[in-house]
């Protein structure tokens, strides 16, 4: 059996695009010096949550003076803005701490981390959403974590706001004063220690969750792997062009987003290859359906069949399958239609060699697949909605019961 359960593994790891040595899950064996500190106390991150932000968060929901800092706060929307006047004064004595960038943050990195976002934005929606979206759905933690927060009763407005945290960091000017990545990421830092108090309070939540406290510094971890070393590792599997300084920018960028998210800086990969014998860990052995996270893919799938894509279902479920695997899509229940999935492993290497320039000839499906990208870059870009301004507000419950 554990043979088998090895088999799935290393299989799953390569059919997903991030590594082919990953084994079962074991106790935390990354090393430290691996990491942008350079050292760390080797601590697993299973254990480690937010020291600074949950007792807070704690305190404020149990004062209830929520509903008042998510109305201070909806107006505070770009980096360089000032903090919001009516804050309790302990949240704007955190905000002060954490509102501004690592001391080894790399404004160059930054700045061709921007650029390369915007020349690959059309993959990177590909990937962001029926990808990594739909991956989260068999991160056990996390699919049980959404679905039974408040967010998960609500999958559009969620689904938008995940949206936002995505189109922030991918802004030209994400990390510059005029961007808004930075709050966003402090946003989203509160509402992770909001959910980390909530959640436990929920009988549902206990009920199905392996942990007693969501949101640890391993699970932000799986989450960035989900994304960012998902996505670059299939980019390198279709030939995109991604010269060596395109790639250190890009995980640049998830570096300093991790550190503002509040991971401690001894779990933050330094390079590349640290990050996916991290992911090899943390990842790839976890991955398995829920019914929790079978409901959430439907979900979303279905919020997104609703947009004009040009394409059937049929064509959508398969191209799941095909950025994922066939064994996530049967976990998942995705209906088979086999010409769709002719059409796609067909189309889409044509669609990109002839984009990228390395073929001459304009495959005859490539409006059909140019249509399709353009209308989910749309869904990315409106936020998941049909409007462009979708806050980040902090939760004051959970999923209401039936």
């Amino acid at each position: 059996m554990e043979n088998l359960n090895r088999r799935r593994v290393l299989s799953l790891g390569v059919a997903l695009g991030l590594v082919s040595v990953a084994g079962p899950a074991k106790a935390w064996a990354w090393p430290s010096a691996d990491s942008v500190a350079g050292t760390g106390t080797g601590a697993d991150p299973e254990y480690v949550w937010d020291s600074a932000a949950d007792p807070l968060l704690a305190s404020l929901l149990d004062n209830g003076r929520i509903p008042s800092v998510n109305t201070a706060m909806a107006r505070w929307v770009d980096n360089g803005d000032p903090l919001p006047s009516g804050l309790p004064a302990e949240l704007t004595a955190f905000l002060r701490t954490v509102n501004k960038l690592p001391s080894w943050a790399d404004p160059v990195k930054l700045r061709r981390a921007a650029d390369f976002n915007r020349r690959r934005d059309t993959y990177l929606f590909m990937l962001y959403g029926l990808g990594s979206g739909i991956m989260s759905t068999v991160i056990p933690r996390e699919a049980r974590s959404v679905y039974w927060s408040a967010g998960g009763a609500d999958m559009q407005d969620r689904a938008a706001k995940t949206f936002t945290f995505g189109y922030d960091l991918s802004q030209l000017g994400a990390f510059q004063p005029s961007g808004q990545f930075v709050v966003t990421a402090n946003k989203t830092r509160l509402v992770h220690a909001a959910v980390r108090h909530l959640l436990p309070q929920s009988p549902q939540w206990r009920g199905a969750a392996d942990q007693t406290i969501p949101i640890s510094a391993a699970d932000i971890l799986v989450t960035f792997h989900s994304l960012g070393t998902y996505v670059r590792r299939r980019l390198l599997d279709w030939k995109v062009p991604m010269p060596a300084a395109d790639q250190e920018a890009f995980l640049h960028a998830w570096q300093v987003a991790l550190h503002l998210l509040g991971v401690p800086d001894e779990y933050i990969p330094q390079t590349w290859a640290a990050a996916e014998a991290q992911s090899a860990q943390v990842l790839t052995p976890i991955l398995a359906p829920t019914t929790e996270g079978d409901e959430l893919a439907e979900e979303l799938l279905g919020l997104t069949a609703q947009i004009d894509l040009g394409v059937t279902r049929g064509f959508l479920n398969e191209f799941v399958r095909y950025v994922l695997s066939d064994e996530v899509g049967d976990w998942l229940g995705l209906r088979r239609d086999y010409a769709a999935a002719a059409l796609v492993r067909t189309a889409w290497p044509a669609y990109i060699l002839f984009r990228e320039g390395l073929s001459p000839v304009m495959p005859g499906t490539f409006y059909m697949v140019d249509q399709f990208v353009r209308a989910l870059a749309m869904l990315f870009l409106n936020k998941g909605s049909s409007s462009t301004t979708t806050p980040i507000t902090i939760p004051t419950g959970n999923r209401p019961a039936g």
